[in-house]
């Protein structure tokens, strides 16, 4: 049983690294991703400081300057980079670094899938565990994120890793479990701030045995009261050991927060205050009007899971929610708790933002696969049960694999043409005659990619307030 098992996880998360990894070259070398973009820019300016002066300098080569997101995805970059630029120069260079990033991002997402199975293994079974992981391989979303190296990937796998390390010290506290508790929360506030959300399930992993006894009893003192003292003295050891782990491995990881403080907390308020307003830069202008929590289910209906998977996963969040609060359920009701709270937490809050990007719910995406699995592996249970025939469940698990698979190979197929910017780019150099005039967009990528110097390029003001001003420029450079 053990061998089929091992065959099968080593099968799921082999389909996982090979959709992940099809396709890495999908904008021909153009840097077509903005964010990926605006990493490598960083990245490839970064240089380890000759003195320890320099190093603790504001202004130092190592510092990124840049705190939209955390710090330890630029250094992991430069220091693999410098690594395979050893056997390939333009692997440290701008024009190849975003292949090691696009493979390092494949990678932390296909360690994202075996974390899944750990997890789910942990709480329920091997079976769920093999399909919570085998959903999460064929999820369209952590494809196309996997395909880029921004920060979402990697994200997801430290904040699933906290979520893990969470069960496992809550089944059994251990100083070792809590340092690593602080270590991979540290490393997942490095790369995105975030992950603070976290705090509260940390919170609860570690009160949640003694929360559960004073609900039980709350007006009877004498039955919680006596072990407060206890709950006292580990919580407040668990919480400095955690936290103090967290804030040194985060200082390790991303020193100029502390070092260079004015500039991070200056652009963490400018992303805090984006998540607030759609007016904040042009490019969230596209939310304005959204509506909150519709928007991001009906976006992962339509695309990040498809629509049996993400109907199959939201059913499975109730199914599991109603587990976590099943009181006879002892056994496990704390750990579902844990995982229950950080789900709905964390949707509510990024779903409340004024913006929609759907990568900031990648690190729920996880969940939902792990929600989809109980839920299917109960339906198993119940249509073996009624049916006395494990034959015909396993034919309707096939089929509902397969019919999951349409979704994953159709967006795959994207990765087998050529990017529709470089096709339009092709398209104007040899059809349109040089010296014409070419409008093009500002705060976007202009078209033709290459041959500009042939044309006449007049930039439109589209995300100017909109006064008749703004009109009577654009309509003065269209009548050119």
């Amino acid at each position: 049983m053990q061998t089929k098992t091992n065959i099968l996880l080593i099968g799921i998360l082999l389909l996982a690294l090979l959709l992940r990894l099809f396709g890495l070259n999908w904008d021909q070398g153009f840097h077509l991703h903005p964010d990926e973009r605006a990493i490598v820019l960083s990245v490839v300016n970064l240089q380890f400081p000759g003195s320890l002066a320099e190093f603790f300098s504001p202004t130092s080569s190592w510092n990124p300057h840049f705190f939209a997101y955390g710090s330890f995805p630029f250094y992991l970059l430069r220091i693999v980079a410098n690594i395979a630029g050893y056997s390939n120069p333009l692997l440290a260079q701008y024009d190849g670094i975003q292949f090691v990033g696009r493979v390092l991002s494949a990678l932390f997402d296909t360690g994202t899938v075996f974390l899944l199975f750990l997890l789910a293994r942990r709480l329920f079974s091997t079976a769920i565990g093999l399909l919570a992981a085998s959903f999460y391989t064929i999820s369209v979303l952590p494809i196309q994120l996997s395909h880029f190296y921004a920060v979402d990937t990697l994200l997801t796998f430290f904040v699933l890793a906290v979520l893990f390390c969470l069960i496992r010290f809550y089944e059994k506290p251990t100083i070792p479990k809590v340092l690593l508790i602080g270590v991979c929360f540290g490393a997942a506030l490095a790369t995105k701030i975030s992950a603070s959300v976290l705090i509260i399930s940390v919170g609860l992993a570690l009160c949640v045995d003694f929360l559960l006894l004073f609900l039980k009893k709350p007006h009877k003192p004498h039955i919680w009261f006596p072990h407060f003292p206890l709950f006292a003295k580990h919580l407040f050891i668990y919480v400095v050991v955690i936290g103090l782990i967290t804030i040194i491995t985060f200082a390790v990881l991303e020193p100029y927060a502390f070092i260079d403080r004015s500039s991070f907390w200056r652009q963490t308020y400018e992303q805090s205050n984006m998540t607030k307003s759609a007016f904040t830069f042009p490019y969230t202008l596209q939310y304005v009007g959204k509506i909150n929590y519709w928007y991001e289910v009906k976006n992962m209906f339509l695309w990040g899971l498809g629509p049996i998977l993400s109907t199959i996963s939201f059913i499975g969040a109730l199914y599991f929610t109603y587990l976590a609060i099943k009181k006879e359920r002892k056994d496990r009701w704390a750990r579902e708790v844990i995982i229950a709270v950080f789900f709905w937490t964390y949707f509510f809050i990024v779903g409340g933002f004024a913006i929609g990007f759907m990568r900031y719910l990648l690190p729920i995406y996880p969940l939902l696969c792990l929600f989809a699995a109980v839920l299917i592996y109960r339906i198993g249970q119940s249509l073996t049960k009624h049916l006395k025939n494990k034959l015909i469940r396993n034919t309707l698990y096939v089929i509902l694999y397969t019919l999951l698979l349409v979704w994953p190979l159709s967006f795959m197929h994207i990765y087998s043409q050529p990017n529709t910017r470089v096709t339009a780019s092709e398209f104007i150099t040899q059809t349109i005659s040089p010296g014409k005039i070419l409008a093009i967009e500002h705060w976007d990528d202009s078209l033709p990619m290459w041959g500009q110097e042939n044309f006449h390029m007049t930039t439109l003001p589209l995300y100017d307030p909109d006064t008749p001003e703004k009109w009577m420029s654009i309509n003065k450079q269209l009548q050119q």
